[in-house]
């Protein structure tokens, strides 16, 4: 009977906190989106020096609030599943306990002399941005995209930084220190800086021969900038079209595996498509 009760009222928390599909589930998911946002623009507005000093308390209170709730859903999280460890280990879970411990971390180190690990360790906040991933619709197929052309955007990558060391040596040799080029190391900064666009003018080549050089390797850059957005979009394109007929069946279903977490079951789901448990 003992058993029966407890796993009820796991179950019910389960549908709150990992399902859209109840009034409870939607409220909790929206609560937990303004959360979010809140806590990320509390550690924004710490950061601007006159509104710490004439907000410090109020800000410290809004994060203890924001901090004590994100304890307590991630507490929940670990109860509510079959298998917690899953969670613990995933990327949300992560996530969502490297958002929560900064503020406690914080209070655990005293002495002037530490102030800056403090600081460091509430700037950790910031990571609970991510937590917003999991509400994003396209994120999955973005994620699939991403993951089908790692291993062309590697090989780019490669041959990016291949002729970066080639063109920053070259220029090393041509151009002098007066000119910023006082190393192989700097010298390829400088390739980077000019290949992707970005001209910060530090340095700056001064023979023609040099300007020249500098004047392929721009725009060699407009080139270099497309590829990976094209490998990506094309993957991107690709799982769609495999995808069609399945994205063509909506499924409303946000029932989340009270065992290993698995999403996006169809909508007569009897058991998990991943681990076969019963949902």
């Amino acid at each position: 009977m003992k058993e029966e009760i407890h796993s009820g009222w796991k179950h019910r928390l389960h549908e709150i906190i990992y399902e859209a599909d109840t009034p409870l589930g939607k409220f909790f998911d929206i609560a937990l989106v303004f959360l979010i946002i809140l806590s990320v623009i509390l550690v924004m507005l710490e950061s601007v020096k006159e509104v710490d000093q004439n907000y410090h308390d109020l800000l410290l209170t809004l994060e203890w609030v924001v901090t004590i709730f994100f304890s307590a859903e991630y507490i929940a999280r670990i109860v509510s599943l079959k298998k917690p460890l899953r969670y613990v280990f995933s990327f949300y879970g992560i996530i969502d306990f490297v958002s929560t411990i900064p503020l406690y971390l914080s209070y655990l180190f005293a002495g002037s002399q530490v102030l800056l690990a403090v600081r460091a360790f509430r700037l950790l906040r910031i990571f609970r941005i991510l937590k917003l991933v999991k509400f994003l619709g396209e994120a999955s197929q973005l994620k699939s995209a991403l993951k089908a052309s790692r291993a062309k955007i590697a090989v780019f990558i490669y041959v990016v930084l291949i002729l970066s060391v080639i063109m920053g040596t070259i220029m090393y040799l041509i151009e002098s220190d007066e000119a910023g080029f006082t190393s192989i190391p700097r010298s390829i900064y400088w390739t980077i800086v000019t290949l992707t666009t970005v001209g910060y003018g530090d340095i700056a080549p001064q023979t023609d021969l040099g300007q020249f050089i500098a004047t392929i390797i721009m725009v060699l850059g407009y080139g270099i900038i497309a590829v990976p957005t094209g490998i990506v979009t094309v993957e991107f394109s690709r799982h769609g079209k495999n995808n069609k007929k399945e994205r063509s069946i909506v499924h409303t279903n946000t029932q989340a595996c009270p065992s290993c977490s698995a999403e996006g079951h169809r909508d007569n789901a009897k058991h998990c498509y991943s681990c076969g448990d019963l949902l």
